[in-house]
C-alpha cells in the first residue's frame, strides 16, 4: 500500500477525535490556481491568541487490540487497515510543511502490539521531526493509557501539547463499552502529565535554558450521548479535571453512531446541541468564574436546551438582578447575559470617565438583546417588563417559528428579532442565544 492510500484512511480514521478542527470544505485545487482545501489529513485549529492554524491530523495505526463499542477502528470492525512507518510519518510532515500545507501535526493511533510499542513508535518519531529534521512546528501528540509513564515524559519535552482521551465520563459506561480499558490507566498519566507541566514551567521561569515540557498544556476528550450521563456528571468531571490535573481544555464529541452494538443508543443523529450547550457551560467554567453546581444539579441534571447556559442561570436567579452596570465589580457584570469577558473590561474601563447608558453598552460590544433584561443604567430600565421567570423566558427565545404560509413579513419579523439564524435551526428554530458569534468566540 502507498502513503497516499495509508494518508486517505488514516486521516478518515482520526477525524473523530476533536481536539482539532476540520476546515469542512470539500474545494479541490484546479489548474493554475494555488492551495487545495481538500488535502487528506489537513485540518484547522486555533491558537489561543485566535490564529488559525492548519495541521497534518492523522493516526499512526488504525490497528487497534481494543474492542470499544462505540470505536470506528474497534478490532472487531471491518474497515481498511494502514500503519505509517515512523519515517513516512516525518516525511510526510515535513514535505506537507515544505509546500506550506500546514503548520503543525496531530498525531494519535490505535494501540497497535500494547501500549508501550505504539507509545515508543510514536516518541521516535517526533524525535527524529525535533532532533534529525529541526523541526520547530506545532506538535499535538496523543499519550497512550497504560504506557509506561518514562515513555509519556519524554515525548513531553518534544510535543507542544499531550492529551489523554477519557472518552467516557464514568467507570460503569467504560466498563460497560470499553471493558478492556482501565480507568486508573487514563487518569494516572493525567495527573502525572499536569504535576510535571506545573513543574517544568517554574523550573523555566528560574532559568530560561531549562527544557520545556508540553508548553500549550494537556487536554482530553469526552463521548457525548453514548451512554446514559446527564451533563451533570459531565460538566463536574470536566470542572474537577481543570482544577485537580491542570488541563488545558476539556473537548465534547458528540456521538456519532458507528456500531449497532445493543449498549450504544440508537439515535438518528448526532446531538450537536447539547455537544454546543456543554461548550457554552464549559466556557463559563474556564472565564466566567462559574462553578458546575451553578449550572446544573442533580435536581435539574441536564442544561437548558432552549437558553444558553448563562441566560438560564440568570433566569433561574432574578432575586440577583437587575445588576446596576456603572456600580456593579467586574466579576458580576461577567454573569450578566449578553456581556462577554472583552466587553466586561471595557465597561469597567469606561464608566471611569462617565455614566454608561445603553447606547455606551451596545458600542462596547454589550448583546443588548439579552444584557438589557439584566441590568439598569444609572437606576433605569432598558422597557417595563414583568420581571418574572415564564415571562422573561419568553423574551429571550423569541416567538415561535411562524406558520408555513405566514408570508415574507412573518419572515422579515422573525429575522429582525433574532438578529441571526440559530446555527442549531433544525433543533430549536426560535433559540436566539445559540448564534455564529457565541460559537466561534465562546462568549454570551
Amino acid at each position: 500500500m502507498d502513503v497516499k492510500d495509508k494518508l486517505k484512511i488514516l486521516s478518515a480514521a482520526a477525524k473523530y477525535d476533536v481536539s482539532c478542527v476540520s476546515s469542512g470544505s470539500s474545494r479541490q485545487n484546479t489548474e493554475g490556481g494555488i492551495g487545495n482545501a481538500a488535502e487528506s489529513g489537513i485540518c484547522h485549529t486555533w491558537g489561543a491568541d485566535g490564529r488559525c492554524v492548519s495541521l497534518l491530523k492523522v493516526l499512526l495505526t488504525n490497528n487497534c487490540i481494543y474492542n470499544c463499542a462505540y470505536c470506528i477502528n474497534r478490532t472487531t470492525n471491518d474497515v481498511p487497515r494502514a500503519s505509517f512507518t515512523v519515517d513516512e510519518i516525518v516525511d510526510l510532515t515535513i514535505n506537507f510543511y515544505i509546500r506550506n500545507y500546514i503548520e503543525g501535526l496531530f498525531l494519535s493511533s490505535g494501540v497497535e502490539v500494547n501500549a508501550n510499542y505504539t507509545m515508543e513508535r510514536m516518541l521516535l518519531a517526533v524525535k527524529k521531526l525535533r532532533i534529525e529534521k529541526k523541526f520547530n512546528g506545532y506538535i499535538h501528540l496523543k499519550a497512550i493509557p497504560g504506557a509506561d509513564y518514562s515513555l509519556v515524559s519524554e515525548a513531553g519535552r518534544y510535543a507542544d501539547r499531550m492529551s489523554v482521551n477519557i472518552e467516557l465520563p464514568s467507570e460503569e459506561s467504560l466498563k460497560a463499552l470499553a471493558p478492556q480499558k482501565n480507568r486508573e490507566n487514563i487518569l494516572l498519566p493525567m495527573k502525572r502529565i499536569g504535576a510535571e507541566i506545573i513543574e517544568k514551567a517554574e523550573e523555566h521561569k528560574k532559568n530560561y535554558k531549562a527544557p520545556q515540557f508540553v508548553p500549550a498544556g494537556q487536554s482530553t476528550q469526552l463521548i457525548i450521548g453514548a451512554s446514559p450521563e446527564p451533563d451533570y456528571k459531565i460538566i463536574k468531571l470536566s470542572e474537577s479535571l481543570y482544577d485537580k490535573f491542570n488541563l488545558k481544555r476539556v473537548f465534547y464529541s458528540a456521538y456519532i453512531p458507528v456500531s449497532d452494538n445493543p449498549k450504544l443508543p440508537v439515535i438518528s443523529k448526532p446531538p450537536l446541541l447539547r455537544e454546543h450547550r456543554l461548550y457554552q457551560a464549559d466556557w463559563l467554567l474556564r472565564f466566567y468564574g462559574f462553578l458546575a453546581d451553578e449550572l446544573v444539579n442533580p435536581a435539574r441534571p441536564q442544561l437548558d436546551a432552549a437558553l444558553d447556559p448563562k441566560a438560564a442561570w440568570a433566569v433561574n436567579n432574578l432575586h440577583l438582578f437587575p445588576v446596576e452596570i456603572n456600580r456593579a465589580s467586574y466579576e458580576t457584570i461577567l454573569r450578566i447575559p449578553g456581556v462577554g469577558v472583552r466587553s466586561a473590561k471595557k465597561i469597567v474601563t469606561a464608566r471611569r470617565v462617565h455614566a454608561l447608558n445603553f447606547d455606551d453598552l451596545k458600542r462596547l460590544g454589550v448583546v443588548l438583546k439579552r444584557a438589557k433584561y439584566f441590568i439598569t443604567c444609572s437606576g433605569k430600565y432598558y422597557e417595563k417588563l414583568v420581571y418574572e421567570e415564564s415571562s422573561l423566558r419568553v423574551k429571550l427565545i423569541g416567538p415561535p417559528p411562524a406558520l408555513p404560509g405566514s408570508g415574507a413579513a412573518g419572515l422579515k419579523k422573525k429575522k429582525e428579532d433574532e438578529g441571526q439564524l440559530s446555527l442549531f435551526e433544525n433543533d430549536i428554530p426560535h433559540d436566539v442565544s445559540t448564534n455564529i458569534s457565541a460559537a466561534v468566540t465562546g462568549e454570551f
